[in-house]
């Protein structure tokens, strides 16, 4: 079995990127962090592909399905024949590897402490079927999760930024880190590949925690803030950003899944050149679970849904749904700068309402006010 790096050249990783992923033995436990834009998925879809070549079951783990459908989508284009890697959710990782009677907690993850004991157990009997795990969006895991891929994986790699903790089972890098143990590594990659300089000083504006990430170099449009009087308004807007911009991808992000229903209903009718597509969590199969993130159009997600996607336009289609939050809140900054950093050249923040929104006061000179 293979040990040592493994030289496989993809020409679409930066030189820094390149360098942090030959910086990773295929050996051990690692974790590495970076900012939103940094590439994280990317380099964990090619550090899987390269632990696949040692010949060990790899899987590409996220909590999000969402987020795993568009990891499976970058592996068809990496994954060497005969080497392959399995995209899946820590969900149905679990269930696979311990089976669907996996004991269950009251959060909605698992028995944490059981299936430690059961990794335990049977520690060494079947080496050659021990895998490799990469994990994508890592703060969104649980510190149990962690613990228990430390006895039952025969390396974890963590991608992670501890910036985007949006989910109540969430851990910290430093968490993660200690989960797996003493030896792990700690790496940071740098640098911003999908922001302009004007989203990436908006997002600024709700980082919580962590150091000052690199401004890109490359400028674009300030960001919007626009009122709109009705749902029908702002469909009509995105109708029309649609049709300018028809081999583009549209993010809309929202709070409240009756307005992704309504904006769903008049955007199929608006005869877009591309059918719009919808994400629920709550289908299990279908056009509104399985979609296609590489098409060009719109797509409508629940916040939950968005970390690790990234569209040309994003609009925040409710923001007034956080008017009676305190805008100095953690967690409500902390989901800003998420979706505000799922934009590649533009963002819109909408809001309805007779007020703007308390958490969208106080940003002159980073956006527009329409």
């Amino acid at each position: 079995m293979t040990t040592a790096n493994t030289p496989v050249l993809h020409p679409d990783l930066t030189s820094a990127q390149r360098d942090c992923l030959d910086s990773l033995p295929l050996t051990g436990n690692h974790v590495v962090s970076g900012q939103p834009g940094s590439g994280k998925s990317l380099l964990a879809a090619h550090r899987a592909v390269h632990l696949s070549l040692t010949g060990r079951p790899t899987f590409l783990i996220s909590r999000s399905n969402l987020l795993r459908q568009l990891l499976r989508g970058t592996l068809q284009g990496l994954t060497v024949p005969g080497a392959p890697v399995d995209a899946a959710t820590g969900h149905t990782w679990i269930h696979r590897h311990f089976g669907h009677d996996a004991p269950r907690a009251e959060d909605g993850w698992f028995d944490w402490t059981e299936l430690t004991r059961r990794a335990a157990a049977t520690l060494g009997e079947d080496d050659g079927a021990t895998p490799h795990l990469v994990i994508d969006e890592g703060q969104d895991l649980p510190q149990g999760f962690y613990r228990l891929v430390r006895l039952a994986a025969a390396s974890v790699t963590v991608f992670a930024d501890e910036c985007q903790r949006l989910t109540e089972t969430n851990s910290t890098l430093a968490e993660i880190t200690d989960a797996l143990g003493r030896s792990t590594a700690r790496v940071e990659i740098t640098g911003n590949h999908r922001n302009t300089r004007e989203i990436v000083s908006l997002a600024e504006h709700f980082r919580t925690g962590g150091s000052r990430p690199a401004i890109p170099l490359r400028s674009g449009a300030l960001p919007v803030v626009r009122h709109y009087a009705a749902v029908k308004d702002l469909a009509d807007d995105i109708a029309t950003m649609a049709g300018r911009q028809p081999r583009q991808r549209i993010g809309v992000i929202v709070n409240r899944l009756p307005t992704a229903a309504d904006l769903m209903r008049r955007l199929e009718r608006a005869g877009l050149a591309h059918e719009p597509q919808l994400y629920s969590s709550a289908a299990s199969s279908g056009r509104y679970r399985d979609l296609d993130l590489a098409r060009p159009g719109v797509v409508l997600v629940h916040r939950a849904s968005a970390k690790g996607l990234d569209f040309d336009t994003v609009v925040i289609a409710d923001a007034e749904s956080d008017s009676a939050d305190d805008p100095t809140s953690a967690t409500l900054r902390m989901a800003y700068y998420v979706m505000i950093t799922r934009a590649r050249e533009r963002l819109v923040l909408a809001w309805q309402g007779s007020r703007l929104p308390r958490h969208l006061e106080g940003l002159e000179g980073w956006v527009r006010t329409r």
